[in-house]
C-alpha cells in the first residue's frame, strides 16, 4: 500500500500528478467520487460563476452572511500564497490538518477515477464543509460553469457576475457561446440571478427554458449610488444608506447588488437585516482586488488577466487621485500566462502607462518577458519596456525608478501579484491559475 504523504505540501504535489491535464472538463468523475464520498445533505448553496467579479461577490457574501450571525464555508480559486485561501471555515482559511484529512478522504474514494488539482480539491473542500456545521456555503465555480468540477453539487441560488471573453479554447470565442456554458449553473425552479448588466442571451434564454427564477441586474435589482452613499432596489424592496464596499473600484456596486439580490432570494431560510448588509459590506476584504499598499510611491495590486478586468483596472486608474492631485506617471509591473489574450490587455491599458516593467511568469503557461516586450512593442511603439526575471525583481526596479508623486500598478496575473506578495511572505503550495 502506497503512503499517503505526511503533510499539505506533499498532498498538494501528489495531487497535481494525479491527471495527465491540468485542465480536464467534465463531471462524471467528479460525480462518480462524490457518490462514493456519501455526503451528507448539505448547508444552503450559492454558486457563483462568471467572467469577473466573482471572487468579490463571494467575498461580500461571505461578510454579510457572517455579519447576520451565519457560520460560513467558502470556497475560490486561486489562491495568492497559501493554498488554505482556498477553503475558508467561519471567515478563517482551514488549518492544514482539516486540509490533509479531505484530500486523505478524497484519496481512499477516488480508487482508480483520475482527478485534476482543482476536482481534487473541490471535493477536499466539499469534504471540510461536510464535516464541520455550517449555516451556508458559497461555492465559487473555477471555469465555464456546465463542466466546472463546483457544478457537481446542487446550488439553492445560482449567480453568473459577468460574460467575456476568457478562456476561449474551452468555453468558446464569442460571449453568446460563453454565456451558454456560464449559465449551465442554473437550476430549474431555483434562483438564478445575473449580475452582468448587459448579459448574452445565451444567459437568459437558458434561465427562461429550464425554468429557473430569473432575476436581471437593471430589471429585478439594481442600485442608485452618490458621493457618499448608495441604494439597492429588488423584488423585496428597497435598501437605502448602504456604505460602498470596502473594496475598491469601479464595478463593485455591481457586485455588491448582485450579492443583495442572492441573498434576498434565500430569504425565507437566511434572512439577513439591513444592518448586517451594511456591516458586511464595510468589512469585506479581498487582496488584490484593485488593492491600493500605503506609502509612496502608490502600488496598485490587481489581479486582472483579461481585456474585460484589464478595462475596469483602467477605470479604476481614471478615477484615482482628485481635483487637487495627478500622478505624473504609471508604471506597469506585468506578467501574464502565454494562452491569454495578451496583446487585448496590453490595448485597454496603454493609454494609461508611461513604461512597461515586464517579467517571466514561471511554468509551462507563463509567458517569456520576451514575449510581453513583443506584444507592448507592437501595440505601443513609443513606450519604455524593460525585462526582468520575476514581477518582484520588476517591482524593485519600477520602486527605484518611481517618484513620489508616480505610481506603479501590479497585474495581469495572480501569479504576478503573488510573487510581489511573497517578497514579504512565504506560501505553500503550488499555484495553479484558470
Amino acid at each position: 500500500m502506497t503512503a499517503h504523504p505526511a503533510d499539505l505540501a506533499g498532498w498538494l504535489d501528489y495531487v497535481e500528478r494525479q491527471h495527465p491535464k491540468t485542465i480536464e472538463l467534465g463531471l462524471e468523475r467528479v460525480a462518480e467520487v462524490r457518490d462514493r464520498l456519501a455526503f451528507p445533505k448539505l448547508a444552503p448553496t450559492f454558486i457563483v460563476a462568471g467572467t469577473n467579479g466573482k471572487g468579490s461577490t463571494c467575498a461580500m457574501l461571505e461578510a454579510m452572511l457572517q455579519s447576520a450571525g451565519y457560520r460560513t464555508g467558502l470556497y475560490t480559486s486561486p489562491h495568492l500564497l497559501h493554498y488554505n485561501e482556498r477553503v475558508r471555515v467561519a471567515g478563517e482559511p482551514v488549518g492544514d490538518a482539516a486540509l490533509v484529512d479531505a484530500f486523505a478522504r478524497v484519496e481512499a474514494a477516488r480508487g482508480a477515477v483520475p482527478l485534476t488539482y482543482f476536482e481534487f480539491g473541490t471535493l477536499a473542500a466539499i469534504a471540510v464543509f461536510a464535516a464541520s456545521p455550517l449555516d451556508a456555503l458559497v461555492l465559487e465555480v473555477g471555469m465555464g460553469g456546465r463542466l466546472d468540477a463546483v457544478n457537481a453539487f446542487e446550488p439553492d441560488a445560482a449567480i453568473v457576475t459577468s460574460v467575456d471573453l476568457d478562456h476561449m479554447e474551452f468555453l468558446g470565442d464569442t460571449r453568446e457561446q460563453i454565456g451558454w456554458e456560464k449559465a449551465r449553473v442554473f437550476r430549474s425552479g431555483k434562483p438564478a440571478i445575473v449580475g452582468d448588466p448587459a448579459p448574452p442571451d445565451s444567459v437568459l434564454r437558458h434561465a427562461r427554458e429550464i425554468g429557473a427564477d430569473l432575476q436581471a441586474q437593471g430589471r429585478d435589482f439594481g442600485f442608485e449610488g452618490d458621493s457618499q452613499q448608495w441604494l439597492y432596489w429588488g423584488r423585496s424592496g428597497r435598501r437605502a444608506g448602504l456604505p460602498y464596499p470596502a473594496l475598491r473600484g469601479a464595478n463593485q456596486l455591481l457586485n455588491a447588488s448582485t450579492a443583495i439580490a442572492a441573498l434576498e432570494s434565500l430569504r425565507d431560510r437566511l434572512p439577513v437585516g439591513a444592518q448586517d448588509i451594511r456591516n458586511g459590506l464595510a468589512r469585506v476584504e479581498l487582496p488584490a482586488r484593485f488593492q491600493v499598499l500605503p506609502g509612496r510611491p502608490t502600488v496598485i495590486l490587481d489581479v486582472a488577466h483579461n481585456p474585460h478586468a484589464a478595462a475596469v483596472l483602467a477605470e479604476n486608474l481614471d478615477r484615482m487621485g482628485d481635483a487637487e492631485f495627478a500622478y505624473k506617471r504609471t508604471l506597469a509591473v506585468f506578467g501574464m500566462l502565454a494562452d491569454k489574450d495578451i496583446a487585448g490587455v496590453v490595448r485597454k491599458l496603454k493609454a494609461h502607462v508611461d513604461a512597461w516593467f515586464v517579467a517571466d511568469l514561471p511554468g509551462p503557461r507563463g509567458a517569456s518577458a520576451d514575449a510581453l516586450a513583443a506584444v507592448v512593442a507592437t501595440e505601443q511603439p513609443w513606450a519604455e519596456v524593460r525585462r526582468f526575471a520575476s514581477p518582484a525583481d520588476a517591482l524593485a526596479a519600477a520602486r527605484g525608478e518611481a517618484g513620489p508623486d508616480d505610481r506603479i500598478a501590479v497585474f495581469g496575473s495572480f501569479l504576478t501579484v503573488a510573487d510581489v506578495m511573497s517578497q514579504r511572505k512565504s506560501g505553500s503550495g503550488r499555484q495553479q491559475c484558470r
